[in-house]
């Protein structure tokens, strides 16, 4: 049975955070003597105050644990309230952005996509990014990053137990947390919180260390370990080309990684790190399209290799684990780069990381069950079960990552087929669909592409990125279950 107490308790905690939260932009206004302080101060003021009475008409909730349905609302639930609470200081600040593009630049900060409907050559609010005010500029790189910590502890604690998209076979590596789940979520997001501090500390410093100023650092390495991609700058990372670039790729890479493993390193156990096979086909994947582009701008673009170099390990690690950043225009590099650009956007990272789309795990998974399958064939009487990190893969969880691949696909395909609907031409419709659902940020073309913004995109066009950015990071299941008949008789 239902007990919406309990789901509407953790809603008011958490907007309650979120709207102290609002303290440190407003510093950062008032640090300025912008003027522009009281626009955090007014949205701090209405979130704090939905979220107190959210908790104090559902603390006669006593039970501790959460059912299977509540769970689905309250993950679900979750990835709503708070962009709708993080879009208030657009609407009120400098940008005086109207309510759907307030809360496509939430959804799009919470959900960690990167896809930004601000700044441009003709920005909304006639402010481009260079130009924000700092403490509204910060709130988008906050909401990534608390968009980044809050995916980790979904993926490592709640996923696992609704067996979405095969996540189950990570329950034993995510502390057993059947039955009660709030109180382990709560042992388990304090560890990862500790490592998430410490990377983005790491992080900003070097960024500091390397000449960028305190403020761009600490912006930076918030969404840079989000693997967010949101940017302080018009140019993005572009205003930051040589060196820093390496670091970025470095700590995109590190926010990519199962958060798990750092949690046993930091234990005293370096073993499953090492041998992750996630982990090892993650990286490789990202040196051997590093070598190509490489070796294809030296002779396609006749660049020199180490330019080549660092903009092809800046840009592939950006787009594969759905950070976003972009140092160039890269569909400036021919036609060959953009392609490969789009479908490695369809990969992702690790499971249990900040990073976004299908993920490695599921890749290796589907080519275990191909694997096998084949073997079959030229042995029809030989036992052969898919193994994944030298385990035989239970069968519900094969499953479940087929069916998570079928309803991706097809999600992708109906969401290009409305946003093509709204007007929008074929480049436009199908990349801007696969940057929303697999959380990449950048799309493809003239308007969406690394070089420009959503802010061109009609509303109807924008509510349906909306949607889709939150059924992405969500893993599909969990909101499409929402929908069912059969859950609501549950």
């Amino acid at each position: 049975m239902f007990d919406l107490r309990i789901v509407g308790y953790v809603f008011g905690l958490l907007v309650l955070a979120l709207g102290l939260s609002m303290a440190v932009p407003m510093a950062a206004d008032l640090a300025e003597g912008n003027g522009h302080w009281p626009a955090f101060a007014e949205s701090a003021l209405i979130t704090v105050a939905c979220g107190g009475f959210a908790v104090l008409a559902c603390a006669s909730s006593r039970r501790q644990g959460l059912t299977l349905q509540e769970t689905f609302l309250m993950t679900t639930g979750v990835w709503v309230v708070l962009p709708l609470f993080g879009a208030l200081p657009f609407m009120f600040g400098a940008t005086e952005a109207r309510v759907v593009d307030s809360f496509f630049e939430a959804m799009s900060g919470m959900t960690t996509t990167g896809s930004t409907v601000f700044g441009g050559d003709d920005p909304i609010g006639g402010l481009r990014l260079d130009d924000f005010p700092a403490g509204l500029n910060l709130w988008r790189a906050l909401l990534q990053w608390y968009g980044g910590i809050g995916i980790v502890v979904v993926a490592m604690v709640f996923l696992p137990e609704l067996r979405v998209g095969g996540m189950q076979i990570f329950r034993s590596e995510a502390f057993d947390t059947m039955g009660k789940i709030l109180p382990r979520a709560a042992e388990i997001a304090s560890r990862i919180s500790v490592i998430y501090v410490a990377l983005t500390v790491a992080c900003g410093l070097c960024y500091a260390a390397l000449g960028m100023t305190a403020y761009d650092a600490i912006f930076h390495a918030l969404t840079t370990m989000s693997t967010g991609g949101f940017s302080s700058h018009d140019a993005s990372f572009g205003t930051f080309q040589g060196p820093m670039e390496y670091v970025a790729a470095v700590f995109m890479i590190a926010a990519s990684l199962p958060f798990v493993r750092y949690v046993q390193l930091v234990a005293g156990t370096a073993r499953p790190i090492l041998r992750d096979t996630q982990i090892r086909v993650y990286i490789g994947i990202i040196l051997a399209l590093t070598l190509f582009l490489t070796v294809y701008r030296v002779v396609a673009n006749g660049d020199h290799w180490e330019h080549g170099f660092r903009e092809g390990i800046f840009n592939v690690t950006s787009i594969i684990s759905g950070t976003g950043f972009s140092s160039v225009d890269y569909q400036l590099w021919g036609p060959v780069p953009v392609v490969l650009f789009f479908f490695i956007g369809l990969i992702g990272g690790c499971a249990g990381s900040t990073s976004c789309s299908i993920k490695i795990f599921r890749y290796q998974l589907l080519f275990a069950s191909i694997s096998t399958q084949v073997r079959r064939l030229y042995a029809p009487h030989g036992v052969f079960e898919p193994r994944y990190d030298g385990r035989p893969v239970p069968l519900d969880a094969m499953n479940a990552v087929m069916a998570f691949f079928v309803l991706f696909f097809v999600t992708l395909g109906v969401t290009a087929v409305l946003l093509g609907l709204t007007g929008l031409d074929f480049t436009t419709s199908v990349s801007g669909a696969a940057a929303a659902l697999a959380n990449i940020g950048p799309g493809l073309g003239q308007y969406i592409g690394p070089a420009g913004n959503f802010a061109s995109l009609n509303d109807a066009a924008k509510w349906i990125l909306i949607a889709a950015m939150l059924v992405g990071r969500l893993e599909l299941v969990v909101v499409f279950v929402i929908f069912t008949g059969a859950f609501w008789r549950g």
